[in-house]
């Protein structure tokens, strides 16, 4: 049969196309990257609660942010997703010491944001938000109709199936990765990452008073500097990069009282990193 070289691709060319072709095939690939895609959940907003910068704090950085949910969830519908934080850390280096491999640092890693997600969800239980396992992500449009907001563990559930790293153990696709991939998959509205910094640095500027602030960078920018301190995971980086979708993300401290409330406005409050180009 004849391939079509532009323009949108028929249905019934796509599927002459995947039963004659490789599904590696390059041509294929192109040919299937014009077909449309419907948009899952267009409306809704995805939130990173960061582990280590908040969770961890407990009460004083916690129940304020909760406060600034409760309220922003009566004009924003919300998926909430967490990290796992030091826990998850103290984890790794332990699995890592006995020599266990990525796949399984990968399960570890999602029973301990599975455990900050519970202790969200608690708190946020009188208000009627409930937590959703990846396994039934399939109810969320019913768990948002119902109470406009849901929390999710923030790993993605790769488990034994994680890639392997080309260096060391530690699962690249973590916390970071796992939200927005959820944005992405849902061609959410946005993705907005509560840290407890302003944003992204030059450096960490917890133990760097040298750092300079970065109000907006392309990933391909911001990797070519080879900064080794980054406020996001470098798997995660690689992912916005091919986005379909969600072509930027945000970047805000959430210590900061309103920070959130003004990033779901739409205001650029923190760090805006970008996937660049056109696509």
């Amino acid at each position: 049969m004849s391939v079509p070289t532009g323009g949108s691709v028929g249905l019934a060319e796509l599927a002459d196309l995947l039963s004659s072709r490789s599904l590696d095939d390059a041509e294929l690939a192109l040919l299937s990257d014009e077909a449309p895609e419907t948009p899952v959940l267009p409306d809704v907003s995805v939130l990173k609660i960061g582990g280590q910068s908040l969770m961890d704090r407990g009460r004083s950085a916690v129940l304020p942010l909760v406060e600034e949910i409760v309220a922003a969830k009566a004009q924003h519908r919300l998926l909430i997703g967490t990290g796992g934080g030091t826990r998850a850390r103290h984890a790794y280096a332990l699995a890592a010491g006995l020599g266990l491999p990525t796949g399984v640092l990968s399960e570890i890693g999602s029973a301990v944001a599975g455990q900050n997600a519970t202790m969200l969800g608690y708190l946020l239980a009188k208000h009627g938000v409930p937590i959703v396992e990846p396994h039934a992500f399939a109810t969320l449009p019913l768990q948002l109709a119902d109470s406009g907001a849901a929390i999710f563990p923030g790993m993605p559930p790769y488990g034994m199936w994680q890639r392997v790293p080309q260096e060391g153990v530690i699962p690249p696709y973590r916390t970071d990765a796992g939200c927005y991939l959820v944005a992405e998959t849902y061609a959410c509205q946005q993705i907005i990452f509560v840290k407890d910094e302003d944003g992204l640095y030059t450096a960490n500027p917890k133990n760097d008073p040298s750092a300079t602030f970065i109000p907006e960078i392309t990933v391909d920018e911001l990797l070519a500097r080879e900064l080794p301190d980054l406020v996001l995971e470098r798997g995660m980086l690689e992912l916005l990069r091919d986005a379909r979708h969600v072509r930027s993300v945000q970047v805000v401290n959430g210590l900061v009282p309103g920070n959130l409330t003004r990033a779901l406005a739409g205001e650029h409050v923190g760090t805006i990193i970008s996937a660049g180009g056109d696509r």
